[in-house]
Order: C-alpha cells, then sequence, then structure tokens
C-alpha cells in the first residue's frame, strides 16, 4: 500500500513541478515583476538599509507583533533549511550545474513574489480582541474572493499548510538533522530525536515572542558559520571557482551534454529541478513566509516588502549559491568524483544502486575532499545543518499553528493538540527513513502554491498601490 501511494504521490509531484508549478511560479513572478516596475532591483537598496541599517542581535519587545527584523529572521529560519544544502545538491545531481541558474531566475522573480505576498498580509492582517495579530495568505486570500471560493481557497490552504509545514515538513527536517549527527558523532538517531523534540516543545510554547528571540540570534549565527566554512573551501579551491561558474552558465541552457537524453528533455528536467529545489529554498509564491510578515511592526506595507525581498536574497543568492559552488568546484572539475564524465558514466554515478555521490552526502563529500582533515567535513555539514533544519522546523510549526487558530477559531486545545502532534512528528521523523514523508511535504508544499498565486493575481491593484506610493 505505501509503495502504491509513493507511486501516485511521486508522478503527481513530477507533473506538479514539471508544469504547473513552473507556469505558476515565473508567470507570478514575471507579472509582478513588470506590475511593480521591477521593485526587486529599484527598492533592493531601500530593502538592504532596512534589514541592515539598525542591524542588532536583540530586538526590541513588543506587546503584539515583531520588529520588522524579528519577523524578517522568522521568515528566513524558515527559508533557509535543509533545501539550501540538501536541495541544492539534489538540484545540481539530477539536473546538472546548470540547474543552479535556473534557481537564481526563480529566485529573482520571487523576490517580486515575495515582496506582493509581504505587502498583503500587512494589508490583510487583523488584531483580535486580545490584541493578538493574526495574518498570512487565508486573509488575503478571502480578501481576494470574499464569498465561498474565496472560503474553500482559504479553507484548502490552511489544510495544506498545517499537513506540510506544521507536520511532514518538520519531519522531514529532523530526519536530516538526525542523520547527519549520526553519521559525524555516532549519535544515535532516537537520542537526537528526543533532544530535537525537548528543545522545539520549550520554543514553540514559549510563543511568537520566544521563537522571534531565538531566530534573531539564531539566524545570523548560522549563516555566518556556514559562509566562512563556504569561504574556506573556495579559497582551497580558487584556481577551479572560474571553471564552477562557466559550468552553471554553459549546463543551463545544454544540460544534455551531461545528465543525457535529448535537449529538450535535458532542459525540462535543469529548470523543472530549478524551479523545484527553488521552491522548497525560498518559498517565494507558497504562502509560507506571509504568516511571519504580517507580525512586523512598521509604518507601512511596503517597508516589510523591501525587507521580505532580502530573506529571499540571502537564501538563494548567498546561502545556497555558496553550497552549490562547493559542490560543483569541488566535486565537478579538477580531480572532482563526477569530472569529466560522459553522460552515461554520470547518470551510474549519480542515480540508482551505482550511485558515488548522493544528495545528502554531496556537500560532505565536497567539503572533506578539500579540507581532507579526519572527519571535518562531516562535523562541518552536520553543525549546519543541524541549525538550519531546526530553524525552518521552529518557523514552519509556527506557521501551521496560525491555520491551526484559523481553522478552529483560535481555540486553545486545538492548538496545544497541534503542538503535541508537532513535537511527536519531529521525534517519528528522526528515526525514519520514508520517501513517501518527503514526496508527500513536496506534494502539500506545491498544493499551497495553487490558492495562494490565484490570490496574489487578483489582488495585483492593491500590491501596486503600495509599491507605487511608497
Amino acid at each position: 500500500m505505501q509503495e502504491t501511494i509513493l507511486n501516485i504521490v511521486a508522478k503527481a509531484n513530477a507533473y506538479l513541478s514539471d508544469y504547473i508549478l513552473i507556469i505558476l511560479l515565473v508567470g507570478v513572478g514575471l507579472f509582478y515583476s513588470f506590475k511593480t516596475k521591477f521593485v526587486q532591483v529599484r527598492c533592493f537598496g531601500e530593502g538592504m538599509k532596512r534589514v541592515f541599517g539598525d542591524f542588532k542581535l536583540k530586538g526590541d519587545k513588543n506587546q503584539s507583533g515583531l520588529s520588522s527584523f524579528q519577523a524578517l529572521a522568522t521568515a528566513i529560519a524558515a527559508q533557509v533549511g535543509t533545501g539550501n544544502i540538501v536541495g541544492a545538491s539534489g538540484a545540481i545531481l539530477v539536473g546538472g550545474p546548470g540547474a543552479i541558474f535556473w534557481m537564481w531566475i526563480i529566485a529573482f522573480l520571487g523576490m517580486a513574489t515575495i515582496y506582493a505576498e509581504a505587502v498583503l498580509a500587512q494589508e490583510t492582517r487583523i488584531k483580535d480582541a486580545d490584541g493578538e495579530i493574526h495574518g498570512g495568505p487565508v486573509y488575503y486570500i478571502k480578501k481576494a474572493f470574499p464569498n465561498g471560493f474565496g472560503t474553500f481557497l482559504a479553507f484548502f490552504f490552511a489544510i495544506a499548510a498545517v499537513l506540510a509545514l506544521g507536520f511532514m515538513g518538520s519531519m522531514v527536517q529532523s530526519n536530516s538533522i538526525a542523520e547527519s549527527c549520526n553519521n559525524a558523532f555516532g549519535i544515535p538517531v532516537w537520542a537526537v530525536g528526543v533532544i530535537i523534540a525537548a528543545i522545539s516543545a520549550f520554543i514553540f510554547l514559549g510563543g511568537i515572542q520566544r521563537i522571534a528571540s531565538v531566530t534573531e540570534k539564531m539566524v545570523p549565527f548560522m549563516a555566518g558559520i556556514f559562509l566562512v566554512g563556504g569561504l574556506v573551501v573556495l579559497c582551497i579551491k580558487i584556481k577551479f571557482v572560474p571553471t564552477t561558474i562557466g559550468m552553471i552558465f554553459k549546463y543551463a541552457f545544454t544540460p544534455d551534454a551531461l545528465i543525457g537524453g535529448g535537449i529538450g528533455y535535458a532542459l525540462k528536467t535543469a529548470i523543472s529541478q530549478g524551479a523545484k529545489r527553488g521552491l522548497f529554498s525560498n518559498e517565494a509564491g507558497m504562502g509560507s513566509t506571509p504568516h511571519a510578515h504580517a507580525m512586523a511592526n512598521v509604518e507601512k506595507p511596503h517597508d516589510q516588502g523591501v525587507a521580505a525581498m532580502i530573506g529571499v536574497f540571502i537564501d538563494t543568492f548567498v546561502v545556497l549559491t555558496m553550497t552549490a559552488l562547493v559542490v560543483i568546484t569541488c566535486l565537478y572539475t579538477g580531480n572532482g568524483p563526477l569530472a569529466n564524465l560522459s553522460s552515461d558514466a554520470y547518470i551510474a554515478a549519480t542515480s540508482g544502486e551505482t550511485a558515488i555521490i548522493a544528495k545528502t552526502t554531496a556537500m560532505q563529500t565536497a567539503v572533506s575532499s578539500a579540507i581532507p582533515w579526519g572527519n571535518f567535513g562531516n562535523i562541518f555539514v552536520a553543525v549546519c545543518l543541524l541549525f538550519f533544519a531546526f530553524s525552518t522546523i521552529i518557523g514552519w510549526n509556527f506557521f501551521g499553528k496560525l491555520n491551526v487558530q484559523y481553522l478552529f477559531k483560535n481555540k486553545k486545545w486545538a492548538t496545544v493538540l497541534y503542538s503535541v502532534i508537532a513535537i511527536v512528528f519531529i521525534f517519528l521523523g528522526s528515526i525514519l527513513k520514508n520517501d513517501l514523508v518527503w514526496e508527500l511535504t513536496d506534494f502539500f508544499n506545491y498544493l499551497m502554491v495553487i490558492p495562494n498565486a490565484i490570490a496574489l493575481f487578483a489582488l495585483s491593484k492593491l500590491v501596486k498601490k503600495n509599491s507605487d506610493n511608497k
């Protein structure tokens, strides 16, 4: 039964990612790029200034809501996860180095998309009788369609978000932490699961203020560690970096030379991998991070919109690009194990039982080849994955909780039950190895995109008004 479900979901995911997902992500991104006169370019400096102009690791406490940076840090905590290491590595192995180019394209367009999401989240957020702020896609979906259709779309989105983010998404993140810690330190996966679940419970029970307090400190720290380590590897392999950059552009348009098949099939594979893993990484268009941006206390929605753009920039053009450069430089150039292979040899080396490189180990192998100091590569990547994946668990759980509150009209028992189930899923994820869970996570992520994208198209006038009157 499980194998049958896995095959069905995998086929559905292939169709969604290869066709519907690409059309929606590229379509919404292009639409808002032109609609806002390329806000991601003309307001990029403003966004950087808003994020880093008064940067500090300890934000101001608010009775309700968050500071702009706390909201962005919570969003980035969700964005920067296993997708930046495992997802990027998988995209490269399946679609070739050129998949990273298409990730960049998706991210560039996604900066306009996430601007629209953050603006709409600010415009449609509400404050209840207790002063608590509620916001996210369900609220702007209902504004776009104030009728039965809107109610259905909002319900559809909320269910998909709870399943994708609160349960299965956190499950796969804890699985990555447990496996990497077991490989690097020999810690039993069940012990890692208990620790992750316990720490998660402590943070979840502290509410949004505790979550914001953790993420505003964790995000700069974890990004710093990863970028410094990546730069060290690139300095060691500096002579191969120009070749690496050339390969990204070369295989973006002629991937068939590496991954085999006709040019049409190979190009579709490279683009779909870029779109699929780009979504999993930066989440622009998925409707997850608007939950955090709705909480920001800013003067006007545009202010949080430009800050949100910087989140996508950091996630893809900084963190994910570092992964790509390290993996390609170490594995695809010089004497790397995937360098100078024919398409048949490449397919054999990266897939099936003959694979010598897997997406879960590609980054470890790359770092270890550049810095062969005992178990350093495994330890470094394990530490980075620990921070990346755990921060995503925190962010995604919060986003799922907001949708539970919407579905159950803020009933306290519902959010308590949700948190308990989420903690159980976090533990189970650490001890299970289940491809079905990964496929289901992707499936519900994709389903979130559909109602979110429909609402984004419908509310374009409101977004344009904010971008024009900034």
